[in-house]
């Protein structure tokens, strides 16, 4: 944890104090070790950054005096459209593109996505919630990434996806393509990350004809946990 985020419920403006408990209480005191009159980096969720000095820390409850006065990194111009993969999967993966900053995330239904993936925990708002604060924690960032799901390709290709990418590259990463993958782009992306078992011809044509450009990475079939950190670096590196 490189910055310890607090939400605005949590927050007495009166006195700008916070009390805390459970894991961010643990992590003050067992991790970093800190100890009353020692101060730690905080966040507001959406809003700004600071330093909260600790003005008690025991078995119970963390409590913090806090100067907000920074302002969180500015987002990539990013929207990931990811096809839902294994549950345990995207747990680490909306972590991964909350700390790596892109401004949203759309997950999508495809022909070689599992109907039962749609069934998991892992997409309900809270679980959604706790695991993009703690990739903010690592980056030092407070704004969330916009978060949807759109189980049916047919209606995110045509209802969501076509109006949306105007004004913006439309990217999506498949092997088979022949152009590589862009460097450094300095203009908006809408980057589309397909299942483990990859698109469907279909899918492919779809997307194409609203404007997706195939890009290839090389001739390694990689997983799609490597895939996004790589993918990312490479367009905005």
């Amino acid at each position: 944890m490189n910055c310890l985020l607090i939400e605005e419920t949590e927050l007495d403006r009166a006195t700008m104090r916070v009390r805390l408990d459970g894991r961010r209480r643990r992590h003050a005191d067992e991790i970093l070790k800190v100890r009353a009159g020692d101060s730690l980096r905080v966040g507001l969720v959406g809003g700004q950054l600071g330093r909260g000095e600790i003005l008690t820390l025991d078995r119970e409850v963390l409590e913090l005096a806090i100067d907000l006065e920074a302002e969180p990194p500015a987002k990539l111009p990013l929207h990931v459209v990811l096809a839902m993969p294994r549950p345990p999967v995207f747990r680490r993966l909306v972590t991964t593109l909350a700390s790596l900053g892109v401004e949203s995330l759309l997950v999508a239904g495809t022909a070689r996505t599992e109907k039962s993936f749609w069934q998991s925990r892992v997409l309900e708002q809270e679980a959604i919630h706790e695991r993009m604060l703690l990739g903010l924690e690592q980056a030092r960032d407070t704004v969330l990434p916009e978060f949807s799901t759109h189980r049916y390709f047919e209606s995110l290709v045509d209802e969501v996806l076509a109006p949306r990418i105007e004004g913006r590259r439309a990217i999506v990463a498949h092997p088979a393509a022949s152009e590589p993958c862009p460097h450094a782009l300095g203009e908006p992306v809408t980057l589309f990350i397909g299942p483990e078992g990859g698109f469907v011809d279909f899918e492919m044509e779809r997307l194409k004809q609203i404007g997706f450009e195939s890009v290839s990475l090389g001739p390694r079939i990689l997983r799609v946990e490597p895939v996004i950190p790589l993918l990312v670096g490479r367009l905005f590196g």
